[in-house]
């Protein structure tokens, strides 16, 4: 073997640390259960408390946040969440690199019967997980959880147990969103890229028998109609021999009877039931009644042992487009939204739940009734808006990708999978009123995109048949009727007349907006028409006239909500966005006087100052009727 190979080989038996030091028994213990967010099943455990951390040395250029904290063996203290590179705003910082994280435990339980699995709620991109110095599985793909099983040969019941995560954040062009050098050498890409464990990570103890999905899907014909939920769960067993158990269930006072299931070692099984409500208490913005729903698995036989529990709150409502127009409960929706990035000065990505209620909050006071991201939001922000009647339209990041990269057919396959697990993992919350298929793709769709719309609407339709699919286009008056968007239900534009130029300057004058969206209509009566971004940097007080100034914000957001308000048509409007974010090295965002990397079009700023938009965009969103006769 060379020199080389030995080199690397040492390094990474040094950042696995297959072999536990005599000082880490004392240094970590078992987890406490816990968890950040209610809905989920029971035995999550949350592994908080002390984590190393290290940069990979083959990393260059990119600074060590830890440095002062270092240890002897090159790893430091750190908490998970984590974003490693959350105040470095250098280039090297956004193109991304790799780190290693490493977390000690001890098991909450040593029985031989229970297995474990670690649930990943986010990590930032590719990650590669090693649980005592064994590869234990992979993934790819950022904003949704993955778990992986503890293989039993590999787990120490009674001792102490290492945990290390390689997070690899160099982004591609394939990748969601893409990222890389434009032809002027400068780096591109729709947001900060943040590297490290994002969100948070569990244990979770499985007792033989796990909830693999759970599916509660109301079904309301009309308002004043008797409803239905169906409910749809897979078990899995984890035994190494067949399991009988019984599952029972209650939704809000009622109880639901699965009966008695045999299920093979190692194996599957699905149960149904379909439950009719004769009164629901139905969902919306004003009134946001939601049910209790707890499902149990009970281990058949005289003892009846539970096994697993799994607990949420959903609600009933329906959301139809008939005609062009969007339709919760039957009444029309002319909602007014927020744009939404998870971003903070000091922790970047990795925000706390604290920041989630403010952001509900804010949301709320500004008067919005939605919120829009470009990737699926954590869960406890999904909680917040099905308890407080905020509406979600739920996108996943197929992000401004060039048609050369979609026509590849394993970034369709990615693209296939973040669609169908964003639905598995929140189809039960009833805030979500859309499933988005991406952002901002060619605005003249061909043969390529063409064919992911078409398969997209139909896997969204084949996984949840009661909901619109959407998608957001960039609106310039040049793209045209396309016949690409046929397939949709929901089509949002995004608009900045009167603030960048567009190709050949067709959205310099924002007099034509009117002319636009009013041809945007006539393309397209059927579906239900919307305008998902608008929105103008202000850093500064200036002239009216002036771009970047907040005189130029307030003015901006009442021309182009003034005429919104004379398109009854229109089905919402979404300002971009609530709070500043950063963006990428060297971006300006039309704005003559920027502040690279941030964002500025935000109506809060980045260290929270509201700027005087913030209570014109208030009063307007305030005097809408948002939901027709609400």
């Amino acid at each position: 073997m060379s020199l080389t190979r030995l080199a690397v080989l040492s390094t990474l038996l040094t950042l696995l640390g297959a072999t536990l030091g005599p000082g880490a028994a004392q240094a970590a213990g078992a987890p406490d259960e816990q968890a950040l967010y209610d809905s989920g099943p029971n035995g999550r455990f949350l592994l908080d408390g002390e984590w190393l951390f290290r940069l990979d040395p083959g990393n260059v250029g990119l600074k060590d946040g830890f440095a002062k904290q270092t240890r002897r063996d090159g790893w430091s203290p750190t908490s998970v969440p984590n974003a490693w590179n959350a105040t470095d705003e250098s280039v090297e910082s956004f193109m991304g690199g790799v780190g290693w994280y490493r977390k000690d435990f001890k098991l909450p339980s040593a029985k031989a019967a229970l297995s474990w699995v670690t649930r990943f709620e986010s990590v930032n991109y590719r990650s590669r997980v090693y649980l005592n110095g064994r590869l234990v599985g992979s993934n790819k793909g950022a904003y949704l959880p993955f778990e992986l099983r503890l293989p039993p040969s590999v787990l120490k019941r009674g001792g102490m147990n290492r945990l290390v995560v390689r997070v690899e954040n160099k982004r591609l062009t394939t990748d969601f969103p893409p990222s890389g050098l434009s032809v002027a050498g400068k780096p591109t890409g729709g947001w900060w890229n943040y590297g490290g464990i994002l969100r948070e990570v569990y244990l979770r103890r499985v007792d033989r028998v796990d909830f693999s999905t759970v599916q509660v899907r109301p079904d309301l014909p009309c308002a004043s109609c008797a409803a239905s939920v169906n409910f749809r769960l897979t078990v899995r067993n984890f035994a190494t021999d067949a399991t009988r158990m019984r599952i029972t269930g209650r939704f809000g006072d009622r109880k639901v009877n699965f009966g008695t299931v045999a299920v093979g070692a190692k194996r599957f099984a699905t149960v149904t039931r379909r439950l009719r409500i004769g009164d629901p208490r139905l969902w919306s913005p004003e009134r946001p009644n939601l049910y209790d729903v707890d499902l149990r698995a009970t281990a058949a036989g005289a003892k009846r042992r539970l096994l697993q529990r799994y607990r949420l709150k959903t609600g009933i409502r329906s959301v139809k487009v008939v005609d062009g127009n969007w339709l919760l409960n039957g009444k029309k929706l002319n909602f007014r939204g927020v744009g939404l990035h998870e971003d903070d000065p000091k922790l970047g990505f990795a925000i706390t739940n604290r920041i989630r209620a403010r952001e509900v909050a804010e949301t709320k006071e500004l008067g919005a009734t939605l919120m829009r991201s470009h990737y699926p939001l954590h869960p406890y922000t999904h909680e917040l808006a099905d308890r407080q009647g905020v509406m979600v339209w739920s996108e996943i990041p197929v992000y401004a990708l060039k048609t050369e990269a979609l026509a590849k057919l394993e970034v369709r396959k990615l693209a296939a999978r973040e669609l169908e697990k964003n639905i598995l993992t929140n189809q039960n919350h009833p805030s979500i009123i859309v499933w988005s298929i991406g952002n901002e793709l060619s605005a003249r769709p061909g043969p390529v995109q063409s064919f992911y719309i078409a398969r997209a609407v139909r896997s969204a339709k084949r996984l949840d048949p009661t909901r619109p699919v959407g998608y957001a286009v960039a609106g310039y008056p040049a793209a045209g009727c396309q016949a690409g968007y046929g397939p949709l239900d929901v089509l949002g534009v995004n608009e900045y007349f009167g603030w960048y130029p567009g190709p050949n300057g067709q959205i310099a004058d924002r007099e034509l907006l009117g002319q636009y969206l009013d041809s945007v209509h006539a393309c397209y009566p059927k579906k239900a028409v919307l305008v998902t971004e608008f929105g103008a940097e202000a850093n500064r007080n200036g002239p009216v006239e002036e771009k970047g100034t907040y005189e130029f914000q307030s003015d901006f957001v009442n021309y182009h909500l003034g005429v919104y308000a004379t398109r009854p048509w229109l089905a919402g409007a979404i300002y971009w966005a609530l709070e500043e974010f950063r963006v990428r090295p060297g971006w300006e965002g039309g704005n003559p006087r920027p502040m690279s990397p941030i964002h500025q079009k935000g109506l809060i700023t980045f260290n929270g100052q509201r700027k005087p938009a913030f209570g014109e965009v208030q009063r307007l969103f305030r005097g809408v009727d948002q939901l027709e006769g609400g």
